[in-house]
């Protein structure tokens, strides 16, 4: 007999958060494990964002920060969404959150009643998934490929509208493949949006700063739908603040009030010290963050280049984020040993007990053919943990 909730037994574990775990233990126990798993920038945050943080403790900014945020931050925030993407939201369109995982599970909490589908483009993060379920909705995955670059098009979309449709959730540039969506393609969705006044949009744009290929194009940019588009950012990728926990959302005015009264029920604000750090990272101008994306899109260069080294792996060219997702079905049906790839699950298994690199499986983003491969750490430790998914690789037949 269990004393738990339907609700927890039917949440699935972040396979991302269990590989890390798993690494995790065998480092523990003394075994040079490699972990490409985790999408956590290896930079340190910058020194000007670290000096807010100071001076605000100084200030004494230690008591309950407003729910939605402190005024100045939302509009700093304000302010960045126009500067950088064009968008105009007041700053009482505006909830900041602990990371932008609790953003969009206010968001859909406050949208999705039991019964509701949720469009869901795959590959997409592992949480959305979940988050959906948790929310009492029903996931649709809209299948993309490699030869599409993992995005979708507006007839794609309008194909899995039904009358219970009542979100859509994508994010660009896109976790876990890399891909961008170009102005255009941000235009056949909202065209197809645009035909469904039902239906509210979560647009990730966390990787925002990390863009290889020009500006950043924010769907909430298209006037048929800005009043049915919630844009959700954060500091932890492009300002490398991971453990800060600052994540916002700039959304339709009523939508940004039902996030303030749901996060007033479950963690209040966030951490006074954080928006205080998150405030200076707001009024920076993004040019400071080239060095860290340079050095990405070589990191990039480098591990395409070395897949290219090893057959199985069949890549796209991914224009931001810190991710490849390599299809690795050529790879199914081989062994070595007692291990026999029938899935990237097994795949990603050999390589953390033969390699001892751990990756993660493309099941848990919906495109279980693949497999992610994080490349948010340095040169050198990249180039090693490919000397050893080489060689294992090569053991296989």
């Amino acid at each position: 007999m269990t004393v738990l909730s339907q609700r927890i037994l039917g949440l699935s574990e972040s396979q991302t958060i269990a590989m890390s775990r798993k690494s995790r233990e065998m480092k523990e126990k003394g075994i040079d494990v490699i972990s490409l798993s985790l999408g956590e920038p290896d930079f340190n945050t910058p020194d000007f964002v670290k000096q807010a943080a100071k001076k605000g403790i100084d200030e004494n900014y230690s008591h309950y920060p407003p729910i939605a945020g402190y005024k100045d931050l939302r509009e700093a925030i304000s302010h960045k969404f126009k500067r950088d993407n064009g968008l105009t939201y007041s700053p009482e369109q505006i909830v900041v959150s602990t990371g932008a995982k609790q953003s969009i599970a206010n968001v859909i909490l406050c949208v999705i009643d039991e019964g509701d589908e949720v469009l869901l483009p795959a590959p997409y993060w592992v949480s959305y998934y979940e988050l959906i379920k948790l929310a009492g909705g029903i996931p649709v995955v809209i299948p993309s490929s490699l030869e599409s670059d993992f995005k979708i098009d507006g007839p794609s979309l309008e194909a899995y509208v039904t009358l219970r449709t009542k979100m859509l959730i994508f994010s660009s540039p896109c976790n876990p493949s890399g891909s961008v969506y170009s102005r255009e393609e941000l235009g056949s969705l909202a065209s197809a949006l645009a035909r469904h006044e039902r239906i509210i949009t979560i647009s990730d744009e966390i990787y925002e700063h990390i863009n290889f290929v020009g500006e950043h194009q924010s769907l909430a940019s298209y006037d048929a739908i800005y009043e049915r588009v919630v844009t959700v950012n954060g500091v932890s990728k492009g300002f490398a603040m991971t453990g800060w926990r600052l994540g916002y959302i700039g959304a339709p005015l009523e939508i940004a009030k039902a996030c303030d009264k749901m996060q007033g029920q479950f963690t209040s604000a966030a951490s006074s010290i954080s928006q205080r750090a998150a405030l200076a990272a707001m009024q920076a101008d993004p040019k400071e963050l080239a060095d860290m994306k340079n050095a990405f899109l070589k990191r990039r260069d480098l591990v395409l280049a070395r897949l290219e080294e090893m057959k199985g792996f069949d890549t796209n060219l991914p224009k931001g984020a810190f991710y490849v997702f390599p299809n690795v079905s050529q790879l199914f049906g081989k062994q070595y040993k007692h291990y026999r790839i029938a899935n990237s699950n097994d795949l990603c298994m050999y390589l953390l007990e033969e390699a001892h690199v751990a990756l993660v499986p493309g099941e848990a983003f919906g495109s279980p053919e693949c497999l992610r491969i994080s490349y948010a750490t340095s040169e050198e430790v990249l180039n090693k943990a490919f000397d050893r998914i080489h060689e294992a690789i090569e053991k296989l037949n």
